[in-house]
């Protein structure tokens, strides 16, 4: 498979980064590591019918710890959610009347239940869990922008975990090559909306695991479970400069656990700050996001948090 030029320039800072230790300008609990990942896998995805980013698996390590990048994911295709819009397998309805619900399957968490119906947009990727149960992953990791169903089988009360994953072209950087900036820090962004009323809000939990990139330390402050970035530069560059990333251990039974419920919560963002005006993967359904009422939600940091994991208790 023929090498891009980000990953060529990739596999060059891979070599030249090291670890350092968290120094006096940073006193938090992330494992702070300098410089490009390894990249184990150049891409997991080739678009069939459109144009799709580079898709790199990585993996960075510092002492005796070693964190993939952007994120652990469970890409396999018998995982893969039912495509609500998705042009690269040229599912592409310009509404939901021309979508059959019908051919979605229905995974059973309970076998007495209520059949559930989940639409999901997810900036980039997405693993969504009921009870701990893994009921789909999404098939497009980065580009193009696509969206799913989903439908499974609870009973009230239950718990929501989502992973989100805001994919990264230059592997361990957090950033890709767009606006004109070979290395610009995209964002991300998550939005759902449930059959039973639930959906995406400032009342979900969400933790970060994964920030980059950040160029100085100094501006990273936590508080508690707060991890804040807000004075960070999000700028983009044309060159590389010496970039830090922050990576936190993720709790094996982040999925199942009312532990975690008690995470920051999430903060909501409008359409027009997460950028889905063109994108027909989430205004030709339009009513089943913002027109239930639900919110894009995120991290406190939209831009620089590319690992974020949700929580949520449904009554």
């Amino acid at each position: 498979m023929k090498i891009e030029t980000p990953i060529k320039s990739l596999l060059l800072l891979s070599i030249l980064s090291f670890p350092i230790s968290a120094s006096n300008e940073y006193s938090g609990a992330a494992h702070v590591i300098k410089g490009g990942a390894e990249v184990k896998t150049q891409t997991l995805f080739s678009c069939e019918n459109g144009r799709s980013r580079l898709s790199p698996i990585g993996v960075k390590s510092i002492n005796d710890h070693s964190f993939t990048v952007p994120a652990k994911v469970q890409y396999e295709a018998d995982k893969f959610a039912s495509n609500l819009y998705d042009e690269c397998s040229n599912v592409v309805p310009s509404s939901l009347a021309e979508v059959d619900l019908s051919s979605v399957p229905v995974i059973e968490v309970d076998q007495e239940g209520e059949v559930i119906t989940g639409y999901i947009f997810a900036d980039n990727y997405f693993e969504l869990f009921i009870n701990g149960k893994l009921i789909g992953v999404d098939p497009v990791p980065f580009t193009p922008f696509n969206s799913n169903i989903v439908r499974f089988k609870i009973k009230t009360p239950y718990n929501i975990a989502i992973k989100v994953v805001d994919w990264e072209e230059n592997s361990g950087l957090g950033s890709e090559n767009n606006r004109g900036k070979r290395f610009f820090p995209g964002d991300g962004g998550l939005i759902a909306s449930f059959s039973d009323g639930t959906k995406t809000n400032a009342d979900w939990s969400a933790q970060t695991f994964y920030t980059a990139p950040i160029y100085d330390l100094s501006c990273v402050e936590e508080v508690g479970e707060q991890r804040m970035t807000k004075t960070c530069d999000t700028s983009g560059r044309n060159e590389y400069i010496e970039t830090y990333s922050l990576h936190w251990d993720i709790p094996s039974n982040w999925e199942s656990s009312d532990n975690y419920l008690s995470w920051p919560k999430s903060v909501e963002f409008t359409e027009d700050e997460i950028g889905v005006n063109n994108k027909k993967a989430y205004m030709n359904f339009r009513e089943k996001f913002t027109g239930t009422g639900a919110s894009f939600i995120w991290s406190s940091n939209v831009i620089l948090d590319n690992l974020v994991l949700f929580r949520y208790h449904v009554k």
